[in-house]
C-alpha cells in the first residue's frame, strides 16, 4: 500500500498538504493523518478524495509515538511521502517565557521531526519525498523569537544533511521555509506577544506556499522558499554579516 504521513495534521500547513497531496497523486491509496485533535483531522479526512487513518497523536510523548510505530510494523506501508509539519513558536524573550513552552519547542519541532523521520524511513523506497517544515527564521537568530527560529536552523542543518545521507537510496529531502504565513501558528505565537508589523505585511498564503513545496520537492529541491521578498531575504542572509541585520531588524522593530 502506498501511503502518505502528514504529522500536524489539524491545522495549517499541515492540513493544506494534506489536501494538496490526496488530490495531485492518483498513485496514493491512503493518507495517515498525525495531530493532537482527533475532530479536527476527522473533519478534513470528509473533504480528501482518498482513504485516511487519523492517529491523535502528542509527538512529543515517546509513549504515543509507539502508537505510530506500531502501526508501521504491522502494516508495512510504502510511505512514499513524508510531511513533517507539526510544529509551534512563542513570541518572547529567553527567561520570560514559560519553561514548558521554551522546551517545549525544541520537544516537537527537533525531537519528535527526528523521531517520526527516524520511524518512517525505513518503509520508505527509492524515489520517495520527505517535506520537512522548516522556517525563514532559520536563516539567522532572531530576538524575541530565539528558540523557535534555532529550532527551524536546526531542522534545516537536518534535513540538508539527510538529503545527501538518502541520496543513494534515492530519496529525496526538501527543507521548506517559508515567511510567515497566514495560518493558526500566530494565533498561538502571539498568546505571549506580537509579530512586528514588517512581518504581517509579508503574510504568505498556505496554499500556494504547499503548492510551491510540493513542486519543488518533485523537482529534487533542497530548498523552498516562497515569495521574492522571503528569497531575496535568503539570500541576504547568505552575504550580509548577521549583526548587521539584526541591528536592521531592532531599528525596524523600534
Amino acid at each position: 500500500m502506498k501511503i502518505a504521513i502528514i504529522t500536524g495534521a489539524s491545522s495549517g500547513m499541515g492540513r493544506e498538504a494534506a489536501r494538496q497531496l490526496a488530490d495531485r497523486f492518483s498513485g496514493l491509496q491512503e493518507v495517515w493523518l498525525i495531530a493532537r485533535r482527533m475532530d479536527r483531522m476527522q473533519e478534513l479526512e470528509r473533504t480528501l478524495p482518498i482513504p485516511a487513518r487519523c492517529f491523535a497523536i502528542d509527538l512529543t510523548d515517546a509513549s504515543q509515538r509507539e502508537t505510530l510505530e506500531n502501526e508501521l510494523a504491522a502494516r508495512k506501508p510504502n510511505v512514499k511521502l513524508l510531511v513533517n509539519a507539526s510544529g509551534f513558536g512563542k513570541i518572547g524573550t529567553v527567561g520570560n517565557l514559560p519553561l514548558d513552552d521554551e522546551t517545549g519547542m525544541v520537544e516537537l519541532n527537533c525531537k519528535a521531526l527526528c523521531a517520526v523521520t527516524h520511524m518512517v524511513l525505513p518503509y520508505m523506497s527509492e524515489n520517495s519525498r520527505i517535506l520537512q517544515f522548516a522556517s525563514a527564521a532559520s536563516f539567522l537568530p532572531q530576538p524575541g523569537f530565539a528558540i523557535y527560529a534555532a529550532t527551524k536552523a536546526f531542522v534545516l542543518s537536518y534535513s540538508r544533511a539527510l538529503r545527501e545521507e538518502l541520496r543513494p537510496r534515492r530519496i529525496g529531502v526538501t527543507a521548506v521555509c517559508p515567511g510567515p504565513v497566514k495560518t493558526e501558528f500566530f494565533d498561538i505565537a502571539e498568546t505571549t506577544g506580537e509579530i512586528p508589523l514588517y512581518k504581517r505585511l509579508v503574510m504568505a498564503d498556505p496554499h500556494k506556499v504547499v503548492k510551491l513545496a510540493i513542486r519543488d520537492c518533485m523537482a529534487g529541491k533542497s530548498v523552498s522558499v516562497y515569495g521574492v521578498w522571503m528569497k531575496a531575504f535568503f539570500v541576504l542572509c547568505k552575504v550580509v554579516p548577521h549583526e548587521w541585520i539584526l541591528r536592521a531588524m531592532q531599528a525596524l522593530n523600534h
